[in-house]
């Protein structure tokens, strides 16, 4: 499919919808909510449509990061990472983020959704609930009580593109008693499988190219692109007006509905520089309180990994036909025989080298890596703005692995990471531990060089979560509390991170509220 911008119309002053963000949740949300041709529906998105071929090769993930279709926002240096900063990768591009990630889909567990239900007092987010959403969006080969095969997003579960390194990966859990599953989007999703991925004859396949390209010749949907949102105009409970800057100039649009889609860092930057948010943060900012709420941009977690453990291949490694990153095992901290419900901690078969900046870069072909990481983390930290301005850089602080619960499963992960490491199945490949060292042992060697190899596995959610409760920032239909005419639809709003990447949660989400809205 050919990756060229594509010319847009003239884009009216007002619509019925307005989504900001033609992210991973906007490009669903264009997609269904302009399916009513009676309904005027405007995306804007920040970005263009990516023409960097590397965009849609699965093989130069991640290293299409830090280009100019990436945000690349920074955190405030981390006491719990040895005081580093982290790049958060955030995708600047019609189809957001979905042009950058990994390319996972992974549900994750049931009872991660019984949690949305506590939070919210809303058994539509159970994952019974959900189930119908998930699957309106997905395209597996073959259908299941569990998969979708009409939606528009393409699913793979590898099966002879599977790497030889990571099908003996593979065997090494099932030799330790971890259960092999066929993918981890079932009931259960403690065991190893083969990564599912949004892939497509070799290729990736962005929300964009799924869900917004096919729909674009519809006359009631109008796409405006390298257009930055900059403010809301906020008055008597309402938001009356969205201030754009374009190449071409300034504008002001408004609709009757606006969504704001533009992800866990930008949705609370855009609302805190427009006056909503905590009192005492705005006026530190320079920026008036419209609307006071006060947990905007605070319950911010992310998902970490620790990169890596780091093996010396014994034969050649021929390059991954996927996107290096081919299997991850999830599974209980209390055991190996432990087989059903939430698992606690992860492993992941990455066959490259794979470190953070703190250690040189193994050579590609010579090692493979073990990623470990946490899969419930408790550390919470908070976003604000620094000034009034889209151009004045936000404060971020995750507070990465600021609890011992999460110290002490990062433990528990790599020392899992070593066992299988270890296993008979892999023993035709390992050829010595190279990082972080056979001879560290120590607990509190192991906490130091975890605080040196942690990163970011770019899943920020809960800046604007929702919640039963009158001081969470959205309600559980997703509208933001104060304001009528304004809601939420993406990671943001997730008040507890499930216990695997959040794309195919988010794809839900946004497929939820399409149809809630049209019900």
């Amino acid at each position: 499919m050919t990756t060229e911008p594509i010319q847009t119309r003239d884009i009216p002053d007002h619509s019925d919808i307005l989504i900001l963000g033609a992210g991973s949740a906007g490009c669903i949300l264009a997609n269904r909510l302009s399916a009513d041709p009676a309904r005027q529906v405007t995306l804007v998105e920040a970005g263009d449509f990516p023409t960097d071929p590397d965009v849609f090769d699965p093989a130069m993930w991640p290293r299409i990061q830090r280009r100019s279709y990436d945000w690349d926002y920074r955190t405030l240096p981390q006491p719990g990472t040895a005081n580093r900063v982290h790049h958060w990768a955030r995708g600047r591009m019609v189809g957001g983020s979905s042009g950058l990630h990994a390319m996972f889909h992974v549900r994750g567990h049931v009872s991660d959704y019984d949690r949305w239900v506590a939070m919210t007092g809303d058994p539509g987010w159970s994952y019974d609930a959900l189930l119908p959403h998930f699957k309106a969006t997905e395209r597996y080969a073959e259908a299941s009580d569990l998969h979708g095969t009409e939606g528009e997003m393409p699913i793979l579960i590898p099966d002879t593109e599977t790497h030889p390194l990571v099908r003996d990966y593979i065997a090494g859990w099932q030799e330790l008693g971890l259960p092999r599953l066929a993918d981890h989007n079932g009931r259960e999703v403690i065991g190893t499988a083969p990564n599912s991925l949004m892939i497509r004859d070799g290729r990736r396949v962005t929300t964009a190219e799924a869900f917004l390209r096919p729909v674009l010749h519809r006359p009631n949907l109008h796409l405006l692109t390298s257009a930055e949102v900059h403010r809301l105009r906020i008055a008597r409970h309402r938001v009356t007006g969205v201030e754009i800057r374009t190449p071409d100039g300034a504008r002001v649009l408004s609709a009757g509905q606006v969504i704001l889609s533009l992800g866990s860092v930008a949705d609370p930057l855009l609302l805190m520089r427009s006056g909503v948010g905590d009192g005492q943060v705005l006026r530190a900012a320079g920026v008036g309180c419209v609307l006071e709420s006060p947990e905007l941009g605070r319950n911010l977690h992310d998902h970490m990994l620790g990169a890596g453990v780091v093996y010396r291949a014994r034969e050649p490694l021929a390059p991954s036909r996927l996107q290096h990153s081919e299997s991850l095992a999830y599974q209980s901290s209390r055991g190996l025989d432990v087989h059903a419900g939430a698992p606690d901690i992860v492993v992941g078969c990455v066959v490259a080298p794979s470190v953070s900046e703190c250690f040189p870069m193994p050579a590609a072909g010579e090692t493979y890596t073990l990623l470990f990481g946490v899969t419930h983390p408790t550390s919470r930290g908070e976003l604000a703005i620094t000034g009034p301005d889209l151009r004045d850089a936000p404060r971020i602080d995750p507070r990465y692995l600021s609890t011992e619960h999460d110290r002490s499963a990062f433990r528990s992960a790599l020392g899992r990471a070593r066992m299988v490491g270890e296993t008979a199945a892999l023993a035709r490949w390992n050829g010595g531990e190279v990082l972080p060292g056979p001879d560290l042992r120590r607990a509190d060697d192991l906490d130091a060089f975890i605080a040196r190899a942690a990163i970011t596995h770019h899943h920020p959610v809960a800046t604007c979560a929702m919640g039963a409760s009158e001081r969470a920032v959205t309600r559980p239909d997703l509208t933001l509390r104060g304001l009528d005419n304004l809601a939420v639809v993406d990671a943001s709003v997730i008040p507890a991170i499930p216990c695997g990447p959040i794309h195919a949660a988010v794809m839900a989400i946004a497929q939820k509220y399409a149809s809630d809205l049209d019900a």
